[in-house]
Parts: structure tokens; C-alpha cells; sequence
């Protein structure tokens, strides 16, 4: 079977605490691990994405209205939906399995990778994270919209034609 879950991959996280956040494949392990015996990839994600910045607002309000927070997590391949999109940032150097050990080097992976993520946000390259978020959330109301065991075929069909339900 060809593995298609790489690192740069953009995905949806589907359950738990960020559930129907966007996110980054920083490291995959198809095999896994002991403590995990699953396949299961390194994730950084956007938990709080930046807001609408329009004219008339100051600088002050920009910046604050263009911040990011951002998570690290462990994720199960099967709560993931991986999207088309990749980002090229590169963030493995910044998140590593070992920084997820303790408290201090989670803390400053997460500073490392959101401040690539405004740095990316704020150059205009690959807006992948802000772009698609409206769509996605159009192929949400489409999918309880068609409850019932068919919902990857319903996001499969409506990837095209998500804008007829907004």
C-alpha cells in the first residue's frame, strides 16, 4: 500500500480536544512504537487561528489580530483527514518526539513552531491553514447534513462543489 501520510502534509485533526483544527505532519511512525503499537504521526497544529485584519485597523490591532496559538500532539492515523495541500515549512528541527517528554521543551517547541506559523501567515506564502478553513467548514454542514455511514464519500463528492451549500 502506498504511504501517503509524509511530513508537510496538511491535515484535519477528527477527534478530540482539537477536533476540526488544521495541522502539520511533522514526523510519521507507521509501524509504531512500544508504547504505541499503531500507526500514529508528530503533529503540530493551529489551535487559534489569526482573525480578519481589515484597513482601517492600527497597527496594534493587526498585530494582535494576526497572532497564532498553536499544539503538538501524537495523533492516530485514523483521526486524521489528510487534505491535498502541503506547507513547506520546515519544523522538524523546531518539534521533536523528545520535546513532548517534558513540560519546558514542550513549551518552547510551541513557541519555535508559532512563531513559523505567524512568520508564514504574515509573508502571504501558502496560506493553506486560512484559505481552506471556510470550506472545510462548509463540508462540516454538508456532512451532518448526510449523516448516516457515508460521510468520506460525501466529502469526497462535495470537494469541488463544497460552495453550493454556504
Amino acid at each position: 500500500m502506498v504511504k501517503f501520510l509524509k511530513p508537510n502534509k496538511a491535515v484535519i485533526i477528527l477527534q478530540g480536544r482539537y477536533a476540526g483544527r488544521k495541522a502539520v505532519i511533522v514526523k510519521h511512525f507507521d509501524d509504531g512504537t512500544r508504547d504505541r503499537p499503531y500507526g500514529h504521526c508528530l503533529v503540530a497544529g493551529i489551535k487559534k487561528y489569526p482573525s480578519k485584519v481589515i484597513k482601517k485597523d492600527s497597527t496594534k490591532k493587526t498585530a494582535k489580530k494576526s497572532r497564532v496559538k498553536c499544539f503538538i500532539k501524537l495523533v492516530n492515523y485514523q483521526h486524521l483527514m489528510p487534505t491535498r495541500y502541503t506547507l513547506d515549512v520546515d519544523l522538524k528541527d523546531a518539534v521533536t518526539a523528545e520535546s513532548l517528554t517534558t513540560k519546558d521543551k514542550k513549551v518552547t517547541a510551541c513557541k519555535d513552531t508559532k512563531a513559523r506559523f505567524e512568520e508564514r501567515f504574515k509573508t502571504g506564502k501558502n496560506r493553506w491553514s486560512i484559505i481552506i478553513a471556510f470550506k472545510i467548514d462548509c463540508l462540516r454542514v454538508a456532512v451532518l447534513l448526510y449523516r448516516g455511514g457515508r460521510e468520506f464519500y460525501v466529502l469526497n463528492a462535495m470537494e469541488n462543489v463544497g460552495d453550493q451549500f454556504c
